[in-house]
């Protein structure tokens, strides 16, 4: 990526654009901090988090920011619930607040009766919306979405996507990695990618 300058504002709703190699998921992976720029800087909430250390990182990762991942990255051998309280586990919430957040998320995106499930035992748009309980479960206010719906048909999409409106609705910053017209049209505004830079 080659001299990206862009601001997302609080209560945002954004939508990134542009063919595969454009730079969509190396700009995501930055905005989520799990990749550092190795020039430049990226402030959020008006700190530097570009220069911060692994530890910095790792914490503003699972109180500040909800990822939704392309391929879901559940862990399957652990059922719907366990999988949306991992990110509850490592920031060491009680065990009986944690089962609170757990059910009120699933009841969130309308699971509530597949707790026990594995993902296995799940549809695509089951999946997805465990995926999506888990990027809840901190309560952050921003969502960061890579290709959310790339594996979901026609249906499973607009609830999903319905979903996130929602969200955004109710105050919290989105924005979305996707080639689809469909999904970037739920956004209020979209930045499009080619060769790295915002065109």
């Amino acid at each position: 990526m080659t001299g990206i300058d862009i601001e997302v504002s609080e209560t945002d709703y954004v939508a990134i654009m542009g063919p595969s190699g454009s730079g969509k998921s190396t700009l995501m992976h930055i905005l989520a901090c799990l990749d550092t720029p190795t020039s430049g800087s990226y402030f959020l909430k008006g700190r530097e988090v570009s220069r911060f250390d692994n530890n910095q990182l790792a914490r503003v990762r699972s109180r500040e920011i909800g990822i939704v991942f392309q391929r879901f990255n559940l862990l399957p051998r652990l059922t719907a619930a366990q999988n949306v309280e991992l990110p509850l586990l490592y920031d060491k919430i009680p065990t009986d607040r944690r089962k609170e957040i757990v059910a009120d998320m699933l009841s969130k995106v309308g699971l509530a009766d597949r707790e026990h499930h594995r993902p296995n035992e799940l549809s695509g748009g089951e999946v997805q919306r465990v995926a999506v309980a888990r990027a809840l479960a901190n309560d952050p206010a921003i969502i960061l979405a890579d290709e959310p719906t790339g594996n979901l048909d026609s249906q499973n999409e607009e609830e999903l996507m319905e979903l996130l409106d929602g969200l955004n609705d109710a105050g919290r910053t989105i924005v979305i990695v996707t080639h689809e017209e469909s999904v970037a049209g739920h956004a209020k505004r979209i930045i499009a990618l080619r060769d790295g830079r915002v065109v």
